[in-house]
């Protein structure tokens, strides 16, 4: 567990499984970092650009994969105060749950939904204040370190991961950088001072990161690899190493993501748009892409 190819090879063996074929429609997000809305909460500047752009994806009949850190649980102690401030996207994401269509992976950030009894106990209800009842949630959730898109007649696979396998410090060592950034970081960004444990605010980690997935891909017949962590958008060219990342949903005023859709494979992004009459819009942009995934088969 002590190697960058170890961590990612445990996390590709344990990875479940979805069938996938060219009709098959995937939305991937990372990143979110839900928080409680206080002025820390990085998610709170894009919740309603996340809002739409999911409620679009859930109408066109997409399957959404979120790949980890999804909820900021190094800054927040508790879920509950999570959902309390952004329970309309939760309530969404929901909708997606109870058609089978949310597939949910663990992060650094919020690498206690490895423990399945902290899943069950926290994610499956929650209390509604109106009605004075627990309600259902997310019942009977699995979050897990990787997932793998199998298509049902190439057998092409996309390997779905956070990408902090790749980053040995933020996964052996999460619980010290969670009490740090509780501790010491939290107050600090309301100052406007980042964490430079973060690859995501830190350029030599991110590369270090980037280089070592890197490197476990082209080991592994460059399987196309897809994550997370650096908040770094990459999309590769057909022929080079088939390193993907969705960024993040804390860019400043934009989100990014990654479809699938008709066997091909775009990095998107969502922003908000001035129209000449003055009024905002929020609108998606094709960063790159669409590329046929069939391309990238060695």
């Amino acid at each position: 567990m002590f190697s960058a190819k170890k961590r990612l090879d445990n996390a590709y063996k344990a990875s479940k499984i979805i069938p996938f074929n060219d009709h098959s429609k995937f939305i991937l997000f990372s990143d979110c970092h839900r928080g409680d809305n206080s002025f820390a909460d990085d998610f709170a500047n894009n919740r309603n650009i996340y809002y739409h752009a999911l409620k679009h994806y859930y109408n066109e009949g997409f399957q959404y994969c979120e790949l980890g850190d999804g909820d900021e649980l190094w800054e927040n102690l508790k879920f509950e105060s999570i959902l309390n401030a952004h329970k309309d996207v939760f309530l969404l994401m929901k909708q997606f749950h109870e058609e089978s269509k949310l597939h949910m992976i663990w992060g650094n950030h919020d690498m206690v939904y490895r423990d399945t009894n902290y899943v069950k106990k926290y994610l499956s209800t929650y209390f509604d204040a109106k009605t004075g009842e627990d309600v259902e949630l997310f019942c009977d959730i699995k979050y897990h370190e990787g997932l793998i898109l199998r298509h049902t007649e190439t057998q092409q696979e996309l390997f779905l991961t956070h990408g902090h396998q790749a980053d040995w410090w933020n996964y052996l060592f999460w619980k010290w950088s969670r009490f740090m950034v509780r501790v010491l970081w939290k107050p600090l960004q309301i100052m406007g001072i980042a964490d430079p444990t973060s690859p995501a605010k830190n350029y030599k980690e991110l590369i270090k990161v980037e280089r070592k997935t890197k490197k476990w891909i082209t080991e592994n017949k460059n399987v196309i690899t897809v994550t997370g962590h650096t908040h770094r958008p990459r999309f590769p060219e057909p022929g080079e190493v088939a390193f993907f990342n969705d960024g993040s949903c804390v860019h400043p005023r934009s989100i990014t993501g990654i479809e699938i859709e008709n066997g091909e494979i775009s990095l998107i992004k969502w922003h908000i748009s001035t129209q000449e009459n003055g009024t905002l819009q929020i609108l998606k942009s094709i960063l790159e892409g669409p590329r046929k995934l069939i391309d990238y088969r060695v």
